[in-house]
């Protein structure tokens, strides 16, 4: 911008000097009048016009103005520089020398005509659409480019080796992998990257991102996915209901479980609860227990006879047991009176 705004400066100031030559010299031919004295050109004027013209032009062409995000490229009769220009201003001989910007910010290079064909790591046909890839080039770099790049610009990141990286890409992957955005672009950059570096060697240009807008397969194929994936769907529909039914039956069981041995818990508590309480009954059971208990159960007849010295081991003979005793006394008495009687009679008949 400045270099042009000198040059037109110089340009004008040139044709104010010419003006005033063509003026004085228009004047000069239409002037008949004998005897009036012509003005004398201004010469000096005329020269510092022309000369500061001539100064502002050649000033134009002995700088560059290089930009944010442009490095600068030193060309002497064709000779180009190895240092690269910085931003700012730079000085170069006017005529001899020329400063080529080059690019040093992100670039995006579409590939939308035509569609890269490739196969699946189980060798279907995938065609990848609409790719974009940005790259930048390094700018401690970007006299080798210049230098030895042809029309850098256009090809420095051509369709050829994209499609290549793409392919070496599409080969290793699945088909729903090379359908998922999130795993084949990152991929498909850092083959891209390697294949740039093969080429150009390394650190010279870098990829940021690539961005594959479509990939298809034929309509057979497709059928063929939707299926799998339907299947693929119905199978870990199956596996969810499949865990949910065991956990509820592994949940059933530890219920189960926890049940019966509540209830088994329970009867060893009731079971000791017993065996404490009858422990408690027999050590508190003593001969005045045992006499109590006979009392309550009394039914008021006195025993006539207790038979044993001690008194916890006696036994008592009620009335009635006394007269159902003396009752088989006397028939055992009888008996025996009638007996000793028919031995008596007997006798004293045979005597």
């Amino acid at each position: 911008m400045l270099n042009t705004i000198f040059r037109f400066l110089g340009i004008i100031l040139i044709l104010a000097a010419v003006v005033l030559i063509g003026r004085k010299a228009y004047h000069s031919a239409n002037t008949s009048v004998q005897g009036v004295k012509k003005a004398p050109l201004n010469k000096k004027l005329v020269a510092i016009l022309i000369g500061a013209g001539a100064l502002c032009v050649l000033f134009s062409f002995s700088f560059t103005i290089i930009p944010t995000g442009y490095t600068g490229v030193r060309v002497t009769f064709g000779q180009v520089e190895e240092q690269t220009l910085n931003n700012g201003f730079n000085f170069q001989i006017p005529f001899v020398q020329e400063i080529v910007l080059v690019n040093n910010k992100q670039q995006d290079i579409k590939f939308y005509d035509n569609p890269i064909s490739s196969e699946t790591s189980e060798r279907n046909t995938v065609n990848f659409q609409g790719i974009t890839v940005t790259y930048q080039i390094n700018p401690q770099k970007s006299a080798w480019i210049f230098a030895n790049v042809t029309n850098y610009e256009a090809g420095l990141v051509n369709e050829s080796l994209v499609a290549s990286a793409i392919k070496t890409t599409s080969k290793t992957l699945s088909p729903n992998d090379c359908t998922n955005r999130s795993i084949i672009e990152p991929k498909a950059k850092e083959n891209i990257q390697k294949s740039l570096d093969e080429k150009y060697g390394t650190e010279v240009v870098y990829v940021n991102k690539v961005v594959i807008n479509d990939a298809s397969f034929d309509t057979e194929y497709d059928e063929k996915i939707a299926k799998k994936q339907q299947a693929q769907i119905d199978y870990e529909t199956q596996q969810i209901e499949n865990k949910k039914n065991i956990e509820k039956a592994e949940a059933d069981a530890a219920v189960t479980k926890t049940d019966a041995q509540a209830k088994a818990d329970a009867k060893v508590i009731a079971a000791q609860a017993e065996a404490d309480a009858n422990k408690l009954i027999s050590d508190s059971i003593d001969d005045n227990v045992l006499r109590n208990r006979y009392y309550d159960k009394w039914d008021g007849k006195l025993p006539t006879t207790i038979v044993g010295s001690d008194a916890s081991a006696s036994l008592l003979i009620t009335p009635d047991a006394i007269e159902n005793t003396n009752s088989s006394a006397s028939s055992s008495s009888t008996t025996s009176i009638d007996t000793s009687t028919s031995t008596d009679t007997g006798s004293g008949t045979e005597s």
